[in-house]
């Protein structure tokens, strides 16, 4: 008898191995076709390996390939193939999902790869099948993992701008009906939530009883918003109610968010008293409900709140805003006065920040664009620059230009123009890259006032790539705007490869303790899942690069986001990584991200998230997780500082 070799079974991840490594370098620089090479390996390790790098790859030509996968007989390899080929977003792809689906074997083993089946469709499939896949009510209660599978493939399709009425009822029962599991609601409440073009106006009643199942903040959170959107008195009082007993600031946050969809007097009993919540992002929701929906009889009312220290420097900028933009024009003399004290912030305050918010709140009054431009070109602060394009871009924005600057728009619309063309040349990338998005919208019509392109051309040439690979796509855009073309995002080439004898020294017990004045915050790292990107984080914080960094971007019950050295939002190093997206989820609070400006983009900005965030699932890589600190990322605000990072193994 002939020998036999052995069949293998289990999976391996252990990055020691020069040939997973080999895989990930493959990964890293897009190898598609040296991928393929492993499809067919004996080792279901390197199986899995390659089909799950297909997910940051993203090759669509190599579907029918992947597709074959799809019967691999080691399940987590035909969960790789099936993660790998929604990622693609091709239609291509839905014909040979369909094709695997396990139709006779829902309650066996293959009831993961069918979940896994059903979310990729939910990625690449047609409309017809999100018809399809909404009409399933053959699943019971109990079957949890073809639950999800059902609920993440009509979510996914939603962020797709793609639904249906039945998709929504079916998403309706499970966030509301008894007995199903928490994971499905979860799933079903974040649709609810963040679909586009659905109609929930006759649908309170059973998202009140769905908001009243279970203690899932996770659930509740999501459900405020939609309960907003049926804007019904049943659903307002329903908040109300939460409002008043929830402990949880998330859930909080998202009510204040709620709130938008209703009438004022109805909720100013709890948006005014908010303000002082001691809870930085429930104060900051509550503000930004006024710069929506606050009345002009009350601008006065806010613009005193303005200047009482009580509150903190941020919910005070944003309160000068309100008034700024609510008080009507025809008090003039407190206009002036509110104008006058916001000038003397943006001169005199020893915080950039809230310099930054006063050039912003003076947006609020287009006659102060000249002021707000000087300050911009004459400063050297990034924060302030980008601020001062930030107010111009929203002033060029009104959506009642002509009529708020009367006769004098065209003349008004021609000095806004000249700033935006010295922005771009002054060669910061953050005015830059705003003044050239405001040029690229053709509504805006400057291709009218502007006559020569040069110094858009000029300015390309003056960018450093990969760094600037942001600022280079948004002027490439207008530029693409005014010459009647269309422009598709440069993606950096690759530059960056993994650091392999790095890598060896991260174990499963590396930490990265983040030192901040108002605590540590301490993270583990997701290295079989994203080696690039642990490799880069724990470099760039061994060599002292993010100490000092400012948190430059807070947004309520989303994340906190650093490692900025220009502290606005558009620095970086002139390198860049990959994307690293493995089938992970956002599915809570505490994940350590990757920021970026499109994929494989990324760089030295990260994030971590206050909540849930599963929209940004498959497209913005996650590197680690928060284990001791949590308390600490719900308390940062904007402007506060990393002191140091000391990573220990």
């Amino acid at each position: 008898m002939p020998v036999q070799d052995e069949k293998i079974t289990e999976i391996k991840t252990d990055l020691k191995d020069p040939r997973l490594q080999k895989i990930y370098d493959f990964q890293d620089r897009r190898n598609s076709d040296s991928l393929l090479v492993y499809f067919d390996h004996k080792d279901p390790s390197y199986r899995y390996a390659s089909a799950m790098a297909m997910g940051s790859v993203q090759d669509e030509k190599l579907t029918e390939d992947l597709a074959i996968l799809l019967d691999d007989d080691i399940e987590k390899v035909r969960v790789a193939a099936a993660y790998a080929l929604g990622q693609t977003g091709g239609e291509k792809a839905e014909q040979f999902l369909v094709r695997a689906f396990q139709k006779d074997d829902s309650l066996s083993q293959s009831a993961n790869f069918n979940r896994s089946v059903l979310e990729a469709v939910g990625k690449c499939g047609t409309r017809q099948m999100l018809n399809a896949l909404s009409t399933i009510s053959t699943y019971t209660r109990k079957d949890t993992a073809l639950l999800e599978g059902q609920a993440w493939g009509i979510y996914r399709y939603a962020l797709r701008n793609m639904v249906s009425p039945a998709g929504t009822s079916r998403m309706v029962e499970l966030v509301s009906g008894a007995g199903y599991p928490e994971s499905v609601r979860f799933i079903a409440a974040n649709y609810l939530m963040r679909a586009g073009n659905i109609n929930l106006d006759s649908l309170a009643a059973p998202l009140i009883i769905g908001m009243g199942r279970g203690d899932d903040p996770r659930v509740k959170m999501a459900l405020a918003i939609a309960l907003g959107k049926t804007k019904s008195p049943e659903a307002l009082q329903t908040l109300k109610t939460n409002y008043n007993i929830t402990n949880d600031y998330r859930i909080k946050c998202n009510i204040l968010r709620a709130f938008s969809n209703f009438d004022y007097e109805s909720v100013r009993d709890i948006v005014l008293p908010a303000l002082k919540d001691p809870n930085i992002n429930v104060a900051l929701s509550a503000s930004n409900f006024l710069l929506e929906k606050g009345l002009p009889r009350e601008a006065v009312d806010y613009w005193k709140m303005a200047k009482d220290t009580i509150y903190p420097w941020q919910i005070r900028s944003t309160l000068y805003r309100i008034a700024n933009k609510h008080l009507p024009p025809y008090f003039e003399a407190t206009k002036g006065r509110i104008n006058q004290e916001l000038r003397q912030i943006a001169l005199n305050s020893s915080n950039n920040y809230e310099k930054a918010a006063a050039l912003k709140a003076l947006g609020e009054f287009g006659w102060n664009y000249r002021f707000i431009g000087q300050q911009g070109l004459s400063s050297s602060v990034p924060v302030i620059r980008t601020a001062s394009a930030e107010a111009i871009a929203h002033i060029a924005e009104y959506p009642d230009f002509e009529r708020w600057f009367g006769l004098g728009y065209r003349r008004v619309k021609r000095d806004l123009a000249i700033f935006f063309e010295d922005a771009i040349r002054s060669g910061d990338v953050g005015m830059m890259y705003v003044a050239a998005e405001v040029l690229a919208k053709k509504e805006l019509d400057y291709v009218s006032v502007i006559d020569s392109l040069d110094f858009l051309e000029t300015a390309l040439n003056n960018l450093s790539l990969p760094k600037d690979i942001e600022t280079y796509n948004a002027i490439q855009k207008a530029l693409s705007t005014f010459k009647g073309t269309v422009y598709e995002a440069k993606t950096p080439d690759f530059n960056n490869p993994i650091d392999w004898n790095l890598a060896n020294t991260i174990s499963a017990d590396t930490r990265a303790v983040i030192v901040t004045k108002k605590g540590n915050i301490t993270i583990r790292f997701f290295k079989e899942k994203a080696p690039a990107s642990v490799n880069n984080f724990i470099r760039l914080a061994k060599t002292g690069f993010y100490d000092g960094k400012f948190f430059h971007r807070v947004v309520p019950n989303f994340v906190i986001q650093d490692g900025c050295p220009r502290g606005d939002g558009f620095g970086g190093a002139n390198f860049s990584i990959r994307s690293e997206l493995p089938m992970m989820y956002y599915d809570k609070a505490g994940y350590v991200g990757m920021a970026s400006a499109g994929k494989d983009t990324e760089g030295t900005q990260w994030f971590i998230t206050h909540s849930p965030t599963p929209h940004l699932d498959g497209r913005y890589t996650i590197f680690g997780e928060v284990v001791e600190g949590l308390e600490i990322v719900h308390q940062i605000a904007v402007g506060d500082i990393i002191d140091r990072i000391v990573v220990s193994k």
